[in-house]
């Protein structure tokens, strides 16, 4: 697998994200919306009744996590990645709006999959358990909208050289699914200890 390191910015078009391959590294710079599964369900009622999204989705890249309370000085607390599989059931709506980038750990399903494909859009991975360092990398933020769910509402955080990995790629090349498979057929050449 030839993995490289890209930097890109958002807002994200086609041409960004055909570019991106399955297992490349990236470090995203720019505009990030948070949201997890409440902002998820409040967005998708609001798209339903025909209310605009509370941002323009088109060329966005949302990140699945809520924010910890800032410390002073700093704009935001650990910021994690949550479970994505948690909002696979709006993501495709969403999607189908312009949504080109999202960002958790874990699998999507098969409605998300068809729909990166068919819309042109990336998956990312960020590591868990590191969502002190990710904060480091995140120089503004602020709420806007559904400031009352707290952690959970949407923030608009600036980031720079946020580390990523693509694990889903426009064309529905799945690290979680190809990774295994590639690797399952290395084989371990063992040197015999006495020479």
């Amino acid at each position: 697998m030839n993995i490289k390191t890209k930097r890109i910015k958002t807002p994200l078009n086609d041409k960004i994200v055909e570019s991106l391959h399955m297992g490349d590294r990236v470090l995203l710079s720019g505009f990030v919306y948070t949201a997890r599964d409440a902002a998820h369900e409040r967005m998708l009622k609001a798209l339903r009744q025909g209310d605009p999204p509370p941002f323009d989705l088109r060329g966005q890249v949302i990140y699945y996590a809520g924010p910890a309370p800032a410390k002073p000085g700093t704009p935001v607390g650990s910021i994690g990645p949550t479970t994505s599989g948690r909002v696979d059931r709006y993501a495709p709506v969403l999607i189908e709006m312009g949504l080109k980038g999202m960002i958790g750990k874990g699998k999507r399903s098969e409605p998300v999959i068809a729909a990166i494909k068919s819309h042109k859009a990336v998956y990312f991975g960020a590591t868990g358990g590191a969502a002190a360092l990710l904060a480091m990398k995140v120089k503004s933020s602020k709420v806007i909208a559904y400031e009352e769910l707290g952690p959970e509402a949407i923030y608009e955080i600036l980031v720079e050289d946020f580390p990523l990995l693509v694990v889903i790629d426009s064309e529905g090349n799945d690290l979680y699914s190809m990774g295994p498979k590639k690797w399952h057929t290395f084989k371990v050449i063992e040197e015999d200890e006495r020479s």
